[in-house]
């Protein structure tokens, strides 16, 4: 009789087992459904929106009119009317043939120097990447930075002390009595070319033959022509005349590398004469040499670096010298000062150079209203939130040197040739920028104020000139250059 009951109950013992376990879980899921959200209540944050602003045309983008801007004379205006528009200091395009965010004002000059090798790196269009190859310019990361600081010393105080204080005022003696001395007129940009590709020969590379140096200069220009255009290797193109000038520059650096290396290998040379022998004699922090290739396109760079922009702010600076006659009495005072304190025939010392601080601020004045380097490319390393706006990774971004320095907010009267601006501390951080910030400071910097200010001391006491073309245009391609050269009518002072 058990087993009988039991036979007859079990599958009704089971049935209510079941489901009183399907109860209790019921039970425990509203339960634990009361302690959540629904799904529609929870604080999801939303995808970053990408900056306001339009790609333009398919392929070309907004690129037309961004170099239509700058060939105006007012590279700022693509930037400011665009700012204008969507109401935003941040704003994306399409340059290059790449999507591009544009960060504006001292605090996107800020973020972009303070974050590289960070979240952004040193970025430059296909056609410069091209022509340079690979260089400090064009090598992110650790070793760019390696080479970066085997060039270092040769753009310090010291070097300049011991290598070239004297070189840069025989240089520009010897260039003024060549081509100013005598001369009733002349076109101030492209004798000023001589003077800085000269220096920059000589500095370098050692190289002083007058026949090889006017070669270079001939390539150079052509050279210059396509560095920032677009990468079409097509005949007739700008970059198509560029590429060609630059492998026949390169044959004849690397001739001049390969007789420096023999020069070395026969004690004939000194490691320390110049920037090439360095590069040639100096290991890296690895222990590495640079290979002959490499060295060839660092001494390209600094032979570009080191006399284009400083060709355009010694321009500029004589054009601004005769627009503004108080200025240039104020500047004469200090340099005939200067030249007063020194025997006859005397170089020009360090100590020298320190005592024209008015002259440096006048200097500085010129290229806060004509920057040399009017902006800069940046590529986003990871996913960046800037403003409140997505930068994806990838993405490359863009700085404009003169929407900054011509600010209103940020310099009163910003369109007044005003020296006075330098004074004591002088601009707020991130708003004079001609020589960019951060760690990619441009190199150059103290070079280039020793490089204008020896050529200021001898041009401003030895004449006085005037503008023959006063409403002369500006063109930026991509430096400000007179259109026409800056002529002038020049007479002796004494």
């Amino acid at each position: 009789m058990e087993s009988s009951y039991s036979s007859v109950y079990d599958p009704w013992i089971m049935m209510i087992t079941a489901l009183l376990a399907l109860l209790l879980l019921g039970v425990l899921l509203l339960l634990f459904g009361m302690g959540r959200k629904p799904k529609s209540q929870l604080k999801v944050p939303p995808p970053l929106p990408l900056p306001p602003g339009s790609y333009g045309w398919p392929f070309v983008g907004e690129t037309g009119e961004f170099v239509h801007t700058r060939n105006t004379g007012y590279p700022e205006k693509f930037v400011r009317e665009r700012m204008a528009r969507y109401g935003s200091d941040v704003f994306k395009t399409s340059l290059l043939g790449k999507p591009m965010a544009v960060l504006c004002g001292a605090a996107g000059n800020k973020f972009l120097f303070s974050n590289e090798n960070k979240s952004v790196a040193v970025w430059w269009p296909a056609s410069v990447r091209a022509l340079l190859g690979e260089c400090l310019a064009t090598t992110p990361g650790v070793e760019g930075m390696m080479m970066r600081n085997m060039v270092s010393y040769f753009v310090t105080p010291d070097a300049f002390t011991k290598l070239y204080i004297q070189t840069m005022d025989i240089v520009s003696r010897q260039h003024i009595h060549t081509y100013w001395q005598d001369k009733e007129e002349l076109k101030v940009f492209p004798a000023v070319k001589l003077y800085t590709f000269e220096l920059a020969c000589r500095l370098f590379m050692s190289v002083e033959e007058a026949a090889q140096i006017n070669k270079l200069a001939a390539l150079f220009n052509v050279f210059l022509g396509g560095i920032i255009s677009m990468a079409v290797d097509f005949p007739g193109t700008r970059f198509y005349k560029a590429k060609r000038a630059t492998a026949a520059i390169k044959r004849e650096l690397k001739m001049v590398v390969r007789q420096r290396r023999e020069a070395l290998a026969q004690n004939a040379a000194l490691a320390s004469q110049d920037l090439l022998t360095h590069l040639l004699a100096s290991p890296d922090e690895k222990g590495n040499f640079m290979s002959e290739d490499v060295i060839v396109n660092n001494v390209l760079l600094l032979l570009f670096a080191g006399h284009d922009t400083s060709s355009s702010a010694i321009t500029l600076l004589i054009r601004a010298l005769a627009q503004h006659p108080q200025v240039l009495e104020k500047v004469v005072r200090e340099q005939e000062e200067i030249s007063a304190s020194k025997r006859a025939g005397e170089y020009l010392q360090w100590e020298d150079i320190q005592k024209m601080k008015y002259s440096w601020n006048v200097v500085c004045e010129t290229m806060r209203l004509w920057p040399p380097v009017i902006g800069s490319f940046r590529e986003a390393l990871v996913d960046i939130n800037y403003g409140g706006y997505l930068i994806p990774k990838g993405w490359k971004l863009y700085w404009s040197a003169p929407l900054t320095q011509t600010d209103s907010s940020l310099f009163p009267d910003s369109r007044a040739f005003d020296p006075s601006r330098f004074q004591g501390a002088g601009p707020a951080p991130y708003t004079f920028v001609p020589f960019g910030g951060g760690p990619r400071m441009c190199l150059g910097k103290e070079f280039a104020r020793l490089e204008i200010l020896t050529f200021l001391h001898n041009i401003v006491t030895k004449f006085t000139w005037e503008l023959l073309i006063p409403e002369e245009k500006l063109i930026y391609d991509p430096i400000p250059t007179p259109e026409r050269g800056l002529p002038i009518r020049i007479h002796p002072r004494h």
